[in-house]
């Protein structure tokens, strides 16, 4: 059995007679296929558990567990219904072929086999279950995209959606609002670089690429664009935003634009969930050794430790209700932990000393050896 996957697929082989495992692999394996082979139903089942293949061929009639109840085991497989499966049999009865296609069965090869047509038949079939698992995957990945877009434009679209609503009010301050104007262009000018950057990925490598090997991100810069994003926003919904600066310079080995994307969930976060909590207080600080730290800590109510081992998985909101009435996806934070990961860093949560929620981004010191 080889260890690596041959390009043309994965084929399992399920035969009580090890003259066919021997002659049908050989053939499958000169004609380019990876091959596993299982002399029963059980040894069947644990090699299609240890590398699920493209492909089952098996033996109608064996003793023990025969190929339909084989096949109906292997359909319980997590990730297995799709694969095919092509019965090999000495019978020709009628009754016996309805059944096998009952049973799941996608064609048929009687014994003694012609060589040519085994492979036509592996070919044909297999060649169809690759090209099905390529559309999915491409499918996945442009609803991941979708996906990202969309939450990471969320952010300045609300932003520009809060300045505008506060320009129309009719007691707006005058003296604000040169400010809310400067918000609205600033934010729209963030999605429309978003968007760019996505475009350029996708035309290079994908979505989810790494930061450059130079890329750095000032702490100190980056507390101050959070706090002068959304000093007003936070005001609104009657709370407050410290920022602390580190007390020496602090540079993290991330894009500047990507770190602020990642804070700014953090901020949006307090904004929904932690409204009853006053003040927001964001600053950064030395971690382990080579690494740096920023802080989001609120005091509101936290987050339940029921809660707090989903918190990083994919469309995980912090509470039943949904705060931004429809605009949380519940993917802030796993793209966000997706994103600090592929930096080299961590985020993680803890419960705050004397109540509230504490966000910890750590990132390795930009040119730390």
């Amino acid at each position: 059995m080889p260890h690596s996957e041959a390009r043309t697929g994965r084929i399992l082989i399920v035969d009580d007679q090890p003259a066919n495992l021997r002659v049908v692999g050989a053939l499958l394996e000169r004609n380019g296929y990876a091959v596993a082979t299982a002399g029963n139903g059980p040894d069947a089942l644990a090699a299609a558990r240890a590398a699920p293949p493209d492909l089952v061929l098996l033996d109608m009639m064996m003793p023990g567990m025969d190929g339909f109840e084989l096949l109906a085991a292997l359909k319980g497989e997590p990730g297995m219904r799709q694969v095919p499966a092509i019965f090999l049999t000495a019978a020709q009865d009628r009754e016996l072929l309805l059944r096998a296609f009952e049973a799941g069965a996608v064609d048929y090869v009687t014994k003694p086999f012609i060589p040519e047509e085994l492979l036509a038949r592996v070919g044909a079939h297999i060649g169809l279950k690759l090209t099905r698992d390529r559309l999915e995957r491409v499918a996945r990945e442009r609803q991941e995209l979708v996906n990202l877009v969309a939450h990471d434009l969320k952010n300045p679209l609300t932003t520009v959606l809060f300045a505008s609503e506060m320009l129309q009010l009719p007691d707006c301050r005058p003296d604000r609002m040169p400010r809310y104007v400067e918000v609205i262009h600033e934010s729209a000018s963030d999605a429309v670089a978003y968007i760019r950057r996505y475009l350029e990925q996708q035309a290079q490598q994908g979505a989810r690429a790494a930061s450059p090997p130079d890329a750095a991100a000032d702490l100190g810069e980056t507390l101050a664009w959070l706090g002068s994003r959304y000093e007003l926003q936070l005001e609104a919904a009657g709370m407050r935003l410290t920022c602390t600066p580190p007390t020496d310079q602090g540079r993290v080995a991330i894009e500047a634009q990507v770190l602020r994307q990642v804070a700014e969930n953090l901020v949006s976060n307090a904004l929904k969930y932690a409204r009853d909590g006053g003040v927001l207080e964001l600053h950064a600080r030395r971690g382990a050794p080579g690494y740096w730290q920023l802080l989001a800590e609120d005091r509101g109510g936290g987050i339940p430790e029921s809660r707090q081992r989903q918190l990083f998985k994919p469309f995980q909101r912090l509470t039943d209700e949904d705060p931004a009435d429809g605009l949380s996806s519940g993917l802030g934070l796993s793209l966000a932990k997706q994103i600090i990961g592929a930096a080299g860093g961590q985020l993680w949560y803890e419960d705050r000393e004397g109540g509230g929620a504490r966000f910890v981004i750590e990132l390795p010191e930009a040119g730390a050896a």
